[in-house]
């Protein structure tokens, strides 16, 4: 059973994910490192997370669960609870792009339902399931910030791609989930705050890297001048969870780069 506070990454096996575990693993906390499909990746993240660790007393597990999935969702809490002995805050993460960019005029229905079955669906129902346990069970919390759950967006909440449509609607959703999740659990003194990311590398933009590179570098689209990383949003995660912003439930904090700024 851990002695440090846990916390679960969702689709921690690769990318932001990983950058968000690890980062997490090297502040002293236990981490449940969730997984959908590639064991081998979530291995290598449970490795640099042990390699990152401070303290003897922490725990590292890789869970598989597809979060679309009700059953996955709630024999991953199970599992969690089992193994570690306690949940300390949720980090919903995991996230897909369409499998192909399509104009909205052409894009499926099939696509769409697969993208908010995940990215909306999957985090709004392992929130529930997360929040009926700490309001049932009522364990004591071990994070400065108490039991908290943080909702990983995207700039694509507000910035419409009409070559993915689904996905944008999907992270505008999210967005409204943790507005909804934190009026419902701040009397409960559970806290909860939407980070949204910007462009980021990750595999999800491997695809498009030279153009987002261009845009960034030469027309000036983030006024900081570089891709986000995994990095930046552990650290704005562990930040969270320390206990920094203790009367901010609710809060959207953009890791941007400044992409959000209007500027003429």
């Amino acid at each position: 059973m851990s002695e440090t506070a846990v916390i679960l990454v969702t689709g921690a096996s690769r990318g932001l994910g990983r950058g968000i575990a690890v980062h997490l693993a090297g502040q002293g906390y236990s981490v449940a490192i969730n997984f959908a499909r590639n064991t081998a990746a979530a291995d290598e993240t449970l490795a640099l997370c042990e390699a990152a660790k401070q303290d003897e007393n922490q725990r590292f597990r890789t869970v598989q669960a597809d979060i679309s999935r009700s059953e996955d969702r709630h024999r991953m809490l199970d599992e969690i609870l089992t193994r570690f002995g306690r949940l300390d805050c949720l980090v919903n993460n995991a996230g897909i792009a369409p499998r192909s960019r399509m104009d909205i005029v052409d894009a499926t229905e099939e696509s769409f339902d697969e993208v908010l079955e995940t990215n909306l669906k999957g985090p709004y129902f392992l929130t529930q399931a997360v929040a009926a346990h700490w309001l049932k069970e009522k364990p004591h919390p071990l994070l400065d910030s108490g039991f908290c759950v943080v909702f990983v967006s995207s700039i694509s909440a507000h910035t419409a791609s009409t070559s993915r449509g689904e996905y944008c609607v999907s992270k505008a959703g999210l967005s409204m989930a943790a507005q909804l999740w934190s009026a419902r659990l701040a009397g409960d003194g559970i806290l909860v705050y939407e980070l949204r990311p910007g462009i980021m590398e990750s595999d999800m933009t491997e695809g498009v890297h030279d153009k987002y590179d261009h845009l960034i570098k030469e027309d000036g689209l983030v006024p900081q001048g570089r891709w986000g990383t995994g990095e930046d949003l552990g650290r704005a995660v562990a930040s969270l969870v320390g206990g920094d912003f203790p009367f901010s439930t609710g809060a959207v904090i953009d890791v941007d780069g400044g992409f959000h700024i209007r500027q003429l």
